[in-house]
């Protein structure tokens, strides 16, 4: 799949596209209904599909001291858009020049001028100029000066509503992966490079790999039933770590997963790790050994959630 960049010529094969916008973090259920019309459009024109999608977050720009919130990487994402069908991945740098676009200007300079676009495909509810003055309407409208169609996707619903980023944040900060999962089709994971650490974990019988969270949202703080997706490609279970880690100190704010069964040497290689099961939250020990009592029971309680998921 192609990367593209907003800032630089779009390659002449990828001319009238049919565009997916939107921010797309997480790729959920309501996103891949969006991404999924886009490609089946393409698909029956004979054109290529694009997805489009911002970075950083739009929030991140007007509101820099917002705390971590993202769901996925750029890298993930273009995985997740690949593997939906889509030919190219469309990075949106957002800025100054990018926040204060009038919709007209979106539409006329962008969308048209710039990308060469056929088609559009949004969400219902997706919004996009100054102001958030664009939206599916002012795409009919303005689309259709420069022969561009305009299509929008209404939002999946589950029993609880509609299906969104927001409901999956916060399912993941209350320590329940599972319905992140349903929403998501899949576990949210964390995408890292191993860290050196200060080797308490090994110290102890239980070898970590470390793994910093940069501007990923934080799930709950505490114990997890995880898998890890290892540089060679295979998969294995374990049990992880989330948070400032209280026993030691001084408290650092890590991700620190251990792999079952294995052995090897991951350092300053990169891994991801998926959140199936939250186990308990994260506690201070008076001692090395109660400590290790727990993770031994901890380990014991991963194993038996994780034994109906393959290893591969």
């Amino acid at each position: 799949m192609i990367r593209l960049d907003h800032r630089d010529p779009i390659p002449e094969k990828l001319h009238g596209a049919v565009l997916a916008l939107g921010n797309f973090d997480g790729f959920h259920q309501g996103h891949q209904a969006v991404v999924g019309e886009a490609v089946g459009w393409a698909r029956g024109a004979g054109r290529p599909a694009i997805v489009a999608t911002f970075d950083p977050h739009p929030v991140r720009h007007f509101f820099p001291e917002t705390e971590p919130f993202r769901l996925t990487t750029l890298d993930q994402r273009q995985e997740l858009f690949e593997a939906a069908g889509a030919d190219a991945m469309l990075v949106f740098h957002f800025d100054g020049s990018i926040a204060g676009m009038p919709a007209e200007r979106w539409v006329e300079e962008m969308i048209h001028g710039h990308l060469h676009t056929s088609g559009v495909v949004t969400g219902e509810d997706f919004t996009f100029g100054k102001g958030r003055s664009g939206n599916h309407q002012s795409l009919l409208q303005l689309g259709a000066r420069f022969g561009i169609e305009a299509r929008a996707v209404p939002a999946v619903h589950d029993a609880q509503g509609p299906i969104s980023s927001s409901r999956i944040r916060d399912a993941l900060k209350d320590g329940d992966p599972e319905t992140a999962t349903r929403l998501l089709t899949r576990p949210f994971a964390i995408r890292g490079i191993v860290e050196h650490g200060d080797k308490r974990g090994r110290e102890i019988g239980f070898p970590t790999a470390n793994l910093s969270l940069g501007t990923y949202l934080r799930p709950r703080y505490g114990i997890y039933a995880v898998t890890g997706k290892l540089p060679d490609g295979r998969t294995v279970h374990g049990a992880a770590n989330i948070g400032i880690r209280p026993t030691f100190e001084p408290p650092r704010e890590l991700l620190e997963p251990y792999f079952f069964d294995f052995a090897g040497d991951l350092y300053d290689r990169e891994i991801e790790v998926a959140f199936h099961h939250f186990l308990r939250p994260e506690e201070k020990f008076d001692s090395l050994e109660d400590l290790v009592a727990q993770m031994e029971r901890d380990c014991d309680r991963a194993r038996e959630l994780l034994q109906a998921l393959p290893i591969r």
